[in-house]
C-alpha cells in the first residue's frame, strides 16, 4: 500500500478552491450536485482509509480476536509507520463513526419532533401554525409539507407569500435535504470537507430561490420576500430544516436575484479559474478513489495470504 493509504485523508484539500468558486460561477443546481458528489466520494474514501489502518492497528493489540498472522511483520510492513498510524486510526475511526451517527440521529430526531408538532392539523401540503413568531421551513418525508406560522404570513404581501411557498416547494421537490445531509456527514467524516458544507447549504438555498423566481415570474418579488423575511424572522425550530430566511448570506442571495439569472447546464471552460478548480477537484476525487481501492485490494490480498487455512 505504501504512502498511498494516507492520500485519501488529505486529498479533500483539492476541493477547497471549487468550494468557493462553484457558488460564484456555476448554476446553483450544478454546484450542489458537483460538491455533494465530490464530498460524498472523498468522505467514503477517507473513512475506508481509516478502516484499513485500524485493521493493522487492532492486530497489534494484545488479546485481539483477529488471526495471529495479521500482526506478522510482513503484514505490518505494508503500512508505513504502522506502530503510530495503526493505533491512532482506532480512536479516529471511532470518533468519525460517532460523529456521523450523532448527525444522522439528530436529523431524524428533528424531523420526528417537527411531525409531532403538526399532529392534529389537517393533512395538507401546507401547515399553518398559529404562532406570532415568524418562521417557515420545508419538512421532508413522504410528500413533504411546508410549515409556516401566522406571524410570517402576516409580515408578507400576497406576492411574497407565493414566493415563499414556491421556495419551500422547490426544497421538497428537489430533495435538498438529502444533499445537505450528505455533505454534513462528509464534513463529520473528514474536517477538511467543512468548506463544502458551507457552500452546499448556500447553493441549495440559491437553487430554491431560482426555482421560486421561475414559478412566480419575478426575481425581484423573491428577492423582496427573502429580504423582508430575514428582517422579521426569528429562525425555525432547528437549523437542520431548510428555512426561507435562514441565518447566513441573505444579502448575497438578494443581490444574486436582483442580477441576471444564471446560465443553466453550462460548464465553464477548463481554461478559466473555476474550470481549473473543477478539474482539480475531479482529479483529487479520482486519485482518492483509486488510492483507497488500491490500498483495500492490497491489504485484502496480504491478509488473505497471512490467514492460516
Amino acid at each position: 500500500m505504501g504512502v498511498f493509504v494516507f492520500l485519501p485523508l488529505v486529498l479533500p484539500l483539492t476541493a477547497w478552491p471549487i468550494a468557493r468558486l462553484a457558488e460564484q460561477h456555476l448554476h446553483p443546481r450544478s454546484a450542489t450536485w458537483l460538491l455533494s458528489a465530490v464530498a460524498g466520494v472523498l468522505a467514503v474514501c477517507s473513512t475506508l482509509c481509516l478502516a484499513l489502518l485500524m485493521v493493522v492497528g487492532t492486530a497489534q493489540l494484545p488479546g485481539n480476536p483477529l488471526p495471529d498472522g495479521w500482526s506478522d511483520p510482513e503484514v505490518r510492513a505494508a503500512v508505513p509507520y504502522d506502530e503510530v498510524a495503526g493505533r491512532v486510526a482506532i480512536p479516529a475511526l471511532i470518533a468519525v463513526l460517532a460523529a456521523c451517527g450523532r448527525t444522522a440521529w439528530h436529523h431524524r430526531r428533528v424531523r420526528s419532533r417537527a411531525r409531532r408538532a403538526l399532529q392534529g392539523l389537517p393533512a395538507t401540503s401546507v401547515a399553518v401554525l398559529d404562532d406570532t413568531v415568524p418562521y417557515a421551513y420545508a419538512l421532508p418525508g413522504g410528500r413533504g409539507r411546508i410549515v409556516v406560522t401566522t406571524g410570517m404570513l402576516a409580515g408578507l404581501t400576497a406576492a411574497e407569500r407565493r414566493a415563499l411557498f414556491a421556495h419551500e416547494r422547490a426544497h421538497l421537490a428537489r430533495r435538498h435535504h438529502r444533499f445537505v445531509l450528505t455533505v454534513q456527514l462528509a464534513a463529520r467524516a473528514n474536517p477538511f470537507l467543512r468548506p463544502l458544507l458551507t457552500t452546499v447549504t448556500y447553493t441549495t438555498e440559491r437553487w430554491a430561490d431560482e426555482e421560486a423566481a421561475t414559478a412566480v415570474g419575478s426575481r425581484r418579488t423573491v428577492a423582496l420576500a427573502i429580504g423582508r423575511s430575514a428582517l422579521i424572522s426569528r429562525g425555525g425550530p432547528d437549523a437542520a430544516l431548510a428555512g426561507f430566511a435562514v441565518a447566513g448570506p441573505v444579502p448575497r442571495r438578494v443581490a444574486a436575484l436582483l442580477g441576471p439569472a444564471p446560465a443553466g447546464g453550462v460548464w465553464p471552460s477548463v481554461f478559466t479559474t473555476v474550470g481549473l478548480a473543477t478539474w482539480g477537484a475531479a482529479a483529487g476525487t479520482t486519485a482518492s478513489a483509486l488510492s483507497s481501492a488500491n490500498s483495500a485490494v492490497t491489504l485484502f490480498l496480504i491478509l488473505r495470504a497471512a490467514t492460516p487455512m
